[in-house]
Formats: structure tokens, C-alpha cells, sequence
């Protein structure tokens, strides 16, 4: 049986030289392409069962000659003999695999016939590519009558979550149109009921109400060709639909009918927005995370602390290697909790302890299953049954549950904390509440861009506002205060001076921290030394002279105090330049714009060894998060010196050329973010799995001593850590797979606690459970730290093959394992991985993974580093941004006008759209922008009196102004990092940085538009599946 579709005959019998601009190994049809994983076993896709191709012929004139069959042999490959690993993409959200219900729309209204052919032709655009006829969508009855069109405008209907794939038909050599399964995309048509019409093999019959036309079906109206007969040798035969075009011009597939990420965001927000999620259930998949919802934790941890690739898991690795999906689980253990959620319990046994399995040291949860009245319990991971302790036991009632069992966090719920014991501390000593030192870099750049003075003015403030616990009266951690250039400064300010002292180190190379007492102290005691100490560094160095700067002695100067102090903490550098100066950690200039696009371009991304990575070690060690501030003019070589801060938890954040005036506000408002979110120290995690699959590998902002312990000196509410699993035995349906996450941490106040994360998942040996579990933005959240890591050993060339492989991989184990017999011509997405592609093409034109000389190395480095951390919300956004048409806003209204897809063909002339990716914030006017329109925004009569370099809306006493002022600051209140607002109007050559995120269309520094890739992706599961 199957699914209702979607149908795309792709314009790609041939391979299409420099297609989609990628330079190289993105255009020619791969001879052997490395699919899969690297280091598999070869592994081909056999051929489709007789009487899904027609057999080979000619072509008609007109068209390409068809595609020679090959068998391409796939490298499936586990973890081994390459250094990086890439799953393949999910799939976009189509059909899940299964049979689906019954069509969307009632089945009984009588269809229209079909407008004549020639209405196709309107839709003529310049694509080079070949067009793309539409298909039919295929319903689960063989119907009679040919497919009403209907405008693809509105959102989708949605359907029930059952299975059900999208099938898009792109044209191209003859061959028979295939249904592609899946959601019934609003104006793909709908099925009718009725007696299949006499066919053949499967090959399409014109239906009734159409005019054949020899070697050109007829095609109904926009949408759509006529329904085919039932498939001979097909239980439930399948309609296949019409995608022959010969002779006349190849038209071009509307862009509204290939998958939308809005349509797909904005029907989950419609289904399963304002909800409450309960997680009771095992395997379930949570709404997505751009829908708003409520969690009620019932024995799962919520999505906002751990997603998953997948919900259900194959049984077996064959299984897993068959489907390439890559199983991963993203991770955010201090995920910020609503205020409309309950925080998390934190559960005390005293000197005891927290319970654990003898064996595998697993924490009590509700896997644990409790036997023999209740004095034994068997562990959920390992089965090891294990004696409850005398002072934990409790009866169990009727159904063998513990009487406590509501009363219990441990027992009922997916998240919480327990009190750590002496054990679970350094030394076993309890720890020091922790440090933050603020560290200043007061060479001449920091001077005159008046960025030291800024800083110290904020710093009084800020100070007020350090993190503190749930009710504390004033916060518990120390601060700190050194300023440097090629010498440092140590400063005492302890409560009982007059004035600050100042302690000078000019022997870098030997660091060592002058004074103990009176560096570290209690803001609230010492307010009044700390302020004057604030008031006289900017006149201090005001007529420095010194530009050369050092840098790795000031992270080890910090170490020093903290292990002085016995404490944890943070270093907050505010730094300006490459360090230069003589002194251990000297950098020098490699940045060599000759290496882009060669096989040594993975060199510009590798940091300096030696020197920092001891220093990242030391830092780990010690419990010391770096966040680093840069205001650079030029190249300072970031992938080195934001070594330290990525191996310890910490956050990188660039200003180039700064200016108070244009970048002051963006720096302190990322500044106070900081400083104040919530954050754990010299933290330590373990991810534990029961039997039958382990965590492998780790992506984050983290170090590994060795396999299994994820060390970060610091875990805050927006850092998040990707772990992928593999399998070392066969999983059973009946017991699932079981995940814990295990955080042990200091707490801001200096309580020494566990976090626990619990996840249970589904085990099926059906791969279409599979791909209708799949949840795409943690796939590309899990492919985009993939690729990141490759890059740094491999060529871009080949890490952007290897995406494409994998993707193509997917969906051709999708196509020909789940989705129903049709035509090769026929692109066949999951459902749950429909707009799959769409991400994976915007990865591929990130800046990172484009060999490109107009990039900034350290941009590049900057965006990688910055992704490795980031949880799935971000990187959704950061791949598919929001663009947003404020000119349609209603004053009156709460409702956010609903975002439209991110291609330039959605801007309009007369409207003004503000674009938002988590990183950059651009309002973009157009040429047209009525005048009225900038008067209520702007107070200027037209856009001709815009001044230059305008970062921020005036807040004007009009509706319209109102409700756009209140949409840009609930984005940036929502965002982990602060936006700069910036204004571009349609033509300004600022116009282009705006382009640049417009990710369907053609990338600026090379990428192909999404239809083109679309189109090369569907060229390669066809030559997979030949």
C-alpha cells in the first residue's frame, strides 16, 4: 500500500557540468562516489523490482538521451578508516513509510477536467536546468478521474501523522511518473474514487476530460498529470502519475510546490502549538523546536534538554547502516526552563548519596524496574539486579509499583537533580563558590576606540547583576580585575583600602600571581574600591603608546588565581590584536588566501599547536571557562586563539573595527547576557546507553581525557553537545533503547550536584518506523558539527560530497526500503524529512564550507567554532532564517506576521521584511516602501532622507511603530547572542550581506539554489538506485 504523494520529475537525465555552482565534484555525475560512511563495506542498492522502469528506449526528440543503468556501489561504512563519520541527511518531511489514511480531502467531490496543456507553458521561467512538470499526487484508491488543481499558496493541509511522503516529478526523459508518498502538499491535487482505467505495466492511460497528444500526455492545469493505472505485481497496485515531456519547452516547477520549511514550521505550530507535551511515552516525537509548547515531564526528559535524530532506532547495525541515518542525540543539560514549567526537583539522600546500579553506575530512574516486594530493583541499562538500601525501601502496590512512586523525582520524572556527596568533589573537599575575572586589554587600539572606557562605565552596573541562586540576597561569586598589553596589571581591591593597589608582571614567560589576598573578593563588600578602580583605568593608559599585546600569559595568569583560590570560575578577555609581543603563545600571520580550494585550506582552520592546547588542558583542569571578546582591525588568527575558549564551554564574540557609536550597544548587550545567564562549573558528563548501542563520538564545546568523560570547565543554558551512538549488539522492540545523561557540577553558589537527563526510545525493525521517527533539525544540527570536524582533516571538496552522498543516501534507502513502487522520475521524500534538503543545501553554502578568497578566515573559523556548541534551535535558524513582512503588520493585532520562505523571489518592491538567523538582523526596504509607511516607521518623509549606518528603530507614538519595535525586541530577548540591527535598502551595496541569507537561491560566493539542488540530489539517488 501507499502513500498519498507528491510527485517531482527532475529535469536530470544527464549530469549538468558546473551545476549549482559548487566548483568542483558537485556537478559531474560521481563515477564512484563515496557514499556513506567512510570505511564500510561496499554495499549496492539492487535494482527496483520489474515493473517500476520501463525498459530502456530511445528518446523522444527534444529531450536528453536516458541514463545509461550502472550500478553504483555504495561505501557504507562504520566508524574506522576515516577520521570523520557523516550520517546522511534527514529526510525531508514527507511520507512516513507506512500505509497512510485515507486521503486528506473527502474523497467523493468530482473533480474538474483538467485545463488544456498549453497552461503549463505560463509558468516558462530562465532556469537552465531543464523544467519540472508537475506530477500527480497519488491517493491509496487506483482512481479514475484526473487530479483537481488548486492553488499551492495556502499551508498544506495537514494530515494525521501517519505515513505519507511527498512525491515531487521532475521532468525529464520519459520514464513512468512515480507516486511519491507522502502529505498531500495543498494544490498537488487529491485523490478520487472510482475503477482504475485500462493500463498497462503500470504506464500511465490519459484520464477522462484530457487530449492526447502523441509523446506529450496531457497535463491537467497547474498541477498535476493524469492518474495511471494499478501496478501488475503490486498488492494494493499504486497509480503512478504522468512526467513524459518531449518536444515543447520544458517549463519550470513552481517554487511553491516543492517543500516549504514555513509551511512545515507553521503546520506543527497550527497542530501542536499552545499544548501541553506530556512525556510519557516511550519513542514519541515532540513537536518542533520553532513551536511554542508546554512540557509536562512524566518519566522522559523534555526536548528542551535532549532531541534526537530519531525516535526509534533499528534493531540491528545493519539496519543502521542500511539507512545511513546517523542516531545521534543533541544535548543541552542547562536548557533554560519557562517560567510557566516546573524547574527541576533536587532530590537529598544525605550522606548516602545518589542511588546506582552496582554495575554499569547508572543513577535511579524511572528504568529502574523494582522486584521481590521491593527490596531488589533491576537496572533498566545493564540488568543487573541490585539490593535497595534498608533506608530506600518502600512496598509496591498492585501493579508492582512503589507506593512512593509520585512522591519520588527520581521514580516519575525524565529530569532532576540530586545533592552530590564529598565523593563527587575535588579532593573531597566541598568546593569555593566561583570566580569571574574580568580581563582588560589596554593597548593603544582598546584605548582610542574608546572601547575601555565603555567597558569599565558598564562594569559598575553589571557587577549588581552577577548570577546568583533562587532567592540569595547577593551573589556568591568573587570577582577579579587585571588589565594588560605586553605587561599585566593585578589589582587589589579589598574592602578595607582607600584606593585599588596596582601589581605589575612584566616577566611573561615565567606567570605567576603576585598577590592572594585582596584579587579575589566579594563585589557587595568591596563596591567602593572596585568602582574607583573602574574610574581610573581608562585615564591610567589614556596616552598609552603600546600596541603589541600578549596573550596565552594572561589566560595562565587567571588559571593561577583561580587554583590559588581553590575555586572555579571564568575569564572574561576583552582582547584587541594578534599577540605579538615576545612572550609564550607569540602568533604570527598565516592566513593565505592561495590555500582556498586546495587540499591545505584544512590548514587555516587547525589551530596552533602547542602553547594553547596546554594552556586548554590547564584551563580544564582547573575548572576555568574562557569567554573571549575580540574587537580585531585585521586577521588575528581566531582558530587558535579561540582554542582555549572552545575546549572549556566558553563563547567567542567578534566586533571587527569597532566603533563605540555603531557597535557599542551590540557588545554590551552580549556583554550582560553573559555575565548573567546561568551557568555550571567544572562540570563533568557521562552519557550512559543500555545494552546494545553506545555513545561514540561527542561534538561540543568540550574535552576529552579519554573515551567516555565529556569534560567542561563550563556548561551554560545555550550550550549544547551532539553524541552520536552506534551499535555493539542487536536491540530488542520490546525493551527500547534507554539514554541517560549524567551532569555532575558546581553550582554558582558552590553546591557540588548531579543532573540527570533520562530518554527512552523506540526499537523497530521496520525502517520506515525509522524515517517516520526522524526529526530533521537535529539530523542537520548533527550533520553540521559532522561536516565542521571534517573540515579540519579533509578537503571542503570532499566534505561536501560526502553530505551530498549521505542525502542521497537516505533517501534512496527511504525510496526503495518504505515508499511505494513508481517511477524513477519521481523524487520520494519521508515526510518527516521533507524539507531535509533545503538545510543540507544552506550547510553546504555556510561560510565555513565554501572555498571562497572574499571570506574571512577568521568569519569562517568564527562561525565554525560557533556551531560546534550550538542545540538545535540554533542551528535550525542559523540554516533556514526567518524573513519576516513587517509591511503587513496590524497594528491592532498581537500575531506576528507569518514568515515566507527565504528566496528573493518572496520580497516585494513596496514592503519592508525583517530577516533573522540568531546572528545577524537585517530590516530590508524596498525601493517602492510607501511613504507612509517609513513616516510611522522612521519619522522621514521618504527613504531618500535614511541616513547612513542606522542600527535601531526610533520608538514612535504609532501603532504600526509600536508592534514592529515589540516584534524586534522579543527576537532579541529570545536569541542566545545579541543582534545588531542592520537597515538596507533594495539596491544599497549593503544589499548583498542581506542576499547572502536568502538561502533557496544561488549562493553569492557559490551554492546552488535550492530547486538546483533538489534536482542533483534526485540525479543521485536515480543512479543509487540503477
Amino acid at each position: 500500500m501507499s502513500q498519498q504523494g507528491y510527485v517531482a520529475t527532475p529535469p536530470y537525465s544527464q549530469a549538468q557540468p558546473g551545476m549549482g555552482g559548487y566548483p568542483s565534484g558537485f556537478a559531474q555525475g560521481p563515477t564512484q562516489p563515496p557514499y556513506g560512511h567512510y570505511g564500510g563495506s561496499q554495499q549496492a542498492f539492487s535494482a527496483p523490482p520489474t515493473g517500476l522502469m520501463k525498459p530502456p528506449m530511445s528518446s523522444p526528440p527534444g529531450m536528453p538521451p536516458p541514463l545509461a543503468s550502472s550500478h553504483h556501489s555504495t561505501n557504507g561504512q562504520q566508524n574506522g578508516a576515516h577520521p570523520q563519520m557523516y550520517p546522511a541527511p534527514p529526510a525531508v518531511s514527507a511520507a512516513y513509510g507506512q500505509p497512510p489514511p485515507p486521503a486528506y480531502h473527502s474523497m467523493a467531490s468530482p473533480a474538474p477536467a483538467p485545463p488544456p496543456a498549453h497552461q503549463l507553458t505560463n509558468q516558462m521561467s530562465s532556469m537552465n536546468l531543464g523544467s519540472y512538470a508537475p506530477g500527480t499526487v497519488q491517493g491509496s484508491q487506483p482512481p479514475s478521474n484526473t487530479m483537481a488543481p488548486q492553488p499551492f499558496h495556502s499551508p498544506p493541509p495537514m494530515g494525521p501523522p501517519g505515513p505519507q511522503s511527498p512525491l515531487i516529478s521532475l521532468p525529464q526523459s520519459p520514464s513512468v511518473g512515480m507516486p511519491m508518498e507522502s502529505q498531500s502538499l495543498g494544490g498537488m491535487g487529491r485523490p478520487f474514487p472510482g475503477p482504475p482505467p485500462p493500463g498497462v505495466g503500470g504506464f500511465p492511460q490519459p484520464g477522462p476530460g484530457t487530449v492526447g497528444q502523441p509523446g506529450y500526455p496531457p497535463q491537467p492545469g497547474l498541477y498535476g498529470g493524469p492518474m495511471a493505472g494499478p501496478q501488475p505485481g503490486f498488492p494494493g497496485a499504486f497509480p503512478g502519475a504522468t512526467a513524459q515531456m518531449a518536444g515543447p519547452p520544458q517549463k519550470k516547477l513552481d517554487p511553491d510546490s516543492i517543500p516549504s520549511p514555513t509551511h512545515v514550521i507553521e503546520d506543527d505550530q497550527a497542530k501542536r502549538g499552545g499544548q501541553v507535551y506530556t512525556t510519557n511515552l516511550r519513542g514519541q516525537v515532540p513537536p518542533l523546536v520553532t513551536t511554542d509548547f508546554t512540557v509536562q515531564d512524566q518519566g522522559n526528559a523534555s526536548p528542551r534538554f535532549m532531541r534526537c535524530t530519531t525516535y526509534s532506532f533499528p534493531c540491528t547495525a545493519d539496519l543502521a547502516k542500511q539507512c545511513q541515518v546517523p542516531l545521534a542525540a543533541t544535548i543541552k543539560p542547562f536548557a533554560t526552563i519557562p517560567a510557566n514549567e516546573t524547574p527541576l526537583y533536587v532530590v537529598n539522600h544525605g550522606d548516602t548519596g545518589p542511588i546506582r546500579c552496582n554495575r554499569c553506575k547508572a543513577y535511579m530512574c524511572p528504568y529502574m524496574q523494582f522486584i521481590d516486594g521491593g527490596r531488589r530493583y533491576q537496572c533498566g541499562f545493564c540488568n543487573c539486579v541490585n539490593e535497595v538500601p534498608v533506608f530506600y525501601f518502600q512496598h509496591l502496590d498492585h501493579v508492582g509499583r512503589r507506593v512512593d512512586f509520585y512522591e519520588r523525582p527520581e521514580l516519575s520524572l525524565g529530569s532532576y537533580e540530586f545533592t552530590a556527596t564529598l565523593d563527587y568533589c575535588k579532593n573531597n573537599k566541598p568546593p569555593s563558590p566561583p570566580a569571574y575575572i574580568f580581563m582588560i586589554d589596554v593597548s593603544y587600539a582598546n584605548i582610542k576606540s574608546g572601547l575601555v572606557k565603555l567597558l569599565c562605565d558598564e562594569l559598575k552596573t553589571l557587577l549588581e547583576r552577577l548570577p546568583r541562586e533562587d532567592g540569595a540576597e547577593n551573589s556568591a561569586v568573587k570577582v577579579g580585575f587585571v588589565t594588560y598589553n605586553k605587561i599585566l596589571h593585578f589589582y587589589n581591591v579589598k574592602s578595607a583600602l582607600a584606593q585599588p593597589q596596582m601589581m605589575v608582571v612584566s616577566d611573561t614567560a615565567e606567570m605567576f600571581l603576585p598577590l592572594l589576598d585582596g584579587f579575589l573578593v566579594n563585589y557587595a563588600d568591596s563596591r567602593a574600591v572596585i568602582c574607583n578602580l573602574l574610574d581610573q583605568i581608562p585615564d591610567m593608559f589614556a596616552d598609552t603608546n603600546e600596541s603589541e599585546t600578549v596573550f596565552a600569559p594572561v589566560i595562565q595568569a587567571g588559571v593561577e588565581a583561580l587554583k590559588a583560590a581553590e575555586c572555579s570560575g571564568k575569564l572574561f578577555i576583552f582582547h584587541s590584536s594578534m599577540p605579538t609581543a615576545e612572550a609564550p603563545g607569540k602568533l604570527k600571520n598565516r592566513d593565505d588566501k592561495k590555500l582556498v580550494n586546495t587540499d591545505k585550506e584544512k590548514t587555516l582552520f587547525q589551530p596552533q599547536k602547542g602553547v594553547y592546547e596546554q594552556l586548554a588542558k590547564d584551563c580544564v583542569a582547573q575548572g576555568c571557562s574562557v569567554d573571549l571578546f575580540l574587537f580585531p582591525s585585521q586577521y588575528l588568527d581566531l582558530a587558535t586563539m579561540a582554542d582555549v575558549s572552545t575546549h572549556t564551554g566558553g563563547s567567542v564574540y567578534k566586533y571587527s573595527n569597532f566603533q563605540v557609536e555603531a557597535d557599542g550597544e551590540h557588545f554590551l548587550s552580549n556583554l550582560r547576557k553573559d555575565v548573567e545567564k546561568a551557568v555550571g562549573f567544572d562540570a563533568i558528563m557521562r552519557v550512559r546507553t543500555s545494552t546494545g548501542f553506545r555513545a561514540t563520538d561527542f561534538f561540543g564545546a568540550v574535552h576529552m581525557n579519554n573515551t567516555t568523560d565529556v569534560e567542561m570547565a563550563a556548561v551554560d543554558c545555550d550550550k549544547a553537545l551532539t553524541v552520536e551512538f552506534k551499535h555493539d549488539d542487536t536491540l530488542s522492540e520490546e525493551s527500547g533503547a534507554l539514554i541517560q545523561c549524567a551532569l555532575l557540577y558546581t553550582t554558582i553558589s558552590g553546591q557540588r550536584r548531579l543532573r540527570v537527563h533520562n530518554l527512552s526510545l523506540n526499537c523497530s525493525s521496520q525502517l520506515s518506523e525509522l524515517f517516520k521517527s526522524c526529526e530533521t533539525d537535529c539530523l542537520i544540527n548533527f550533520f553540521a558539527k559532522s561536516a565542521y570536524r571534517a573540515m579540519l582533516n579533509q578537503p571542503l571538496k570532499t566534505v561536501r560530497e560526502i553530505l551530498v552522498n549521505q542525502t542521497a543516501h537516505m533517501l534512496a534507502c527511504y525510496r526503495k526500503h518504505c515508499a511505494s513502487p513508481s517511477a524513477a522520475s519521481q523524487l520520494i521524500l519521508p515526510d518527516a524529512m521533507k524539507v531535509f534538503p533545503v538545510y543540507m543545501n544552506s550547510l553546504m553554502k555556510t561560510a565555513p564550507l565554501v572555498g571562497n578568497a572574499e571570506l574571512a578566515t577568521d568569519d569562517r573559523s568564527h562561525q565554525r567554532l560557533s556551531v560546534m556548541a550550538m542545540g538545535v534551535e540554533d542551528t535550525q535558524l542559523l540554516l533556514y532564517p526567518r524573513l519576516i513582512p513587517l509591511h503587513t503588520v496590524d497594528g491592532a493585532s498581537e500575531a506576528v506576521p507569518a514568515a515566507v520562505r527565504c528566496s528573493e523571489e518572496r520580497l516585494a518592491e513596496a514592503g519592508v521584511f525583517l530577516l533573522e538567523n540568531g546572528h545577524s538582523l537585517f530590516l530590508w526596504l524596498g525601493q517602492a516602501c510607501p511613504p507612509e509607511l517609513v513616516q510611522s516607521l522612521f519619522n522621514l518623509p521618504s527613504l531618500a532622507h535614511l541616513p547612513a549606518n542606522l542600527s535601531a528603530l526610533p520608538e514612535l507614538d504609532n501603532p504600526q511603530s509600536k508592534k514592529v519595535c515589540s516584534i524586534i525586541s522579543s527576537l532579541l530577548l529570545k536569541r542566545p547572542s545579541a543582534m545588531k540591527l542592520q537597515i538596507v535598502r533594495q539596491k544599497d551595496k549593503t544589499e548583498m550581506l542581506f542576499r547572502q541569507l536568502l538561502v533557496e537561491d544561488k549562493g553569492l560566493h557559490g551554492g546552488a539554489s535550492y530547486m538546483d539542488f533538489l534536482c542533483y540530489v534526485h540525479r543521485e539517488i536515480r543512479q543509487l538506485l540503477t
